[in-house]
């Protein structure tokens, strides 16, 4: 009787490292950094923390710039902006070298089991941008077909994050011009109570206070809220644009030395320099 033929082990998943959220320093420091600035020469100027702190201005401020912001943007980018707020102090980013190594351990499991062993691992991975392109690779999609589909989901996930961006830029050129509203606002209560010292201080102080609430909201949160959006979404896109040079390689079949050496090149060619306001370039835009 011959013997029975050892029964084939299933290939065991491969351990995914979920994505981290870690607070954005820079930014939590920076607006501590500018508020301690301002309160702090004014506070050695002789001044009181009682002189800023006035409801009737952050009133006008605020409320005429979430109404001037409403007339100009539609309600879901509205809402979509406000729930990517959180993106400005909290990063979640995935840094190249783990995508990188990522890639290369799928790299290495498809070249040893077939590519579909790669379906529950694909199942099981946190980011859904890569999610569905290995899902597209393991269920025999076409190259051409895969490569389209998330080049096309990747620049919409940019039209996206774009039109959040400039929820907070719009709400940046409003409020300084809010704020010289409340600082008129406040000067007609002054020149209808002049036979009233009280009133008259009362009238000063919110028109001046107004105006220092719409140009310092603009320009310490609002406007760098937008800038800081913007630098999210081009590392987003930096991180999917090497997903997807990588999954493309697992298709094609290369070996993973291979797949390492062109993320990597990939990776240096991508990263944005210093300065760069550009998203990054893709690797048939580079000369």
């Amino acid at each position: 009787m011959p013997p029975e033929p050892a029964p084939k082990l299933k290939p065991v998943p491969l351990a995914i490292k979920p994505l981290e959220s870690r607070p954005d320093f820079a930014t939590i420091g920076g607006l501590a950094l500018a508020l301690a600035g301002i309160l702090g020469g004014l506070l050695l100027e002789g001044g009181r923390m009682q002189d800023v702190a006035q409801i009737t201005a952050a009133c006008i401020v605020f409320g005429g710039t979430l109404g001037a912001v409403l007339v100009t943007t539609p309600p879901r980018v509205l809402m979509r902006a406000a729930r990517r707020l959180s993106r400005v102090f909290v990063d979640q980013v995935q840094q190249p070298g783990e995508a990188i190594e990522q890639i290369i351990s799928f790299a290495g499991k498809a070249r040893k089991h077939g590519i579909v062993s790669l379906e529950q691992d694909a199942d099981n991975l946190p980011d859904p941008f890569l999610r569905k392109a290995l899902n597209l690779a393991v269920d025999g999609t076409d190259l051409d077909a895969i490569r389209k589909m998330m080049e096309l989901e990747i620049e919409l996930d940019e039209h996206h994050a774009e039109a959040e961006a400039k929820v907070f830029e719009a709400a940046g050129g409003y409020a300084p011009t809010v704020g010289i509203l409340g600082a008129v606002l406040g000067l007609i209560q002054v020149m209808k109570h002049l036979e009233n010292i009280e009133e008259v201080g009362r009238g000063i102080a919110v028109a001046f206070v107004a105006t220092v609430y719409g140009v310092g909201s603009a320009n310490l949160f609002f406007l760098p809220a937008a800038n800081k959006l913007r630098a999210r979404m081009r590392g987003a896109v930096h991180i999917k644009e090497l997903m997807l040079e990588g999954v493309v390689a697992i298709v094609e079949g290369l070996n993973p030395k291979l797949i390492r050496t062109r993320l990597e090149a990939y990776a240096r060619e991508n990263t944005p320099a210093a300065g760069e306001t550009g998203a990054p370039r893709r690797p048939q835009e580079i000369a």
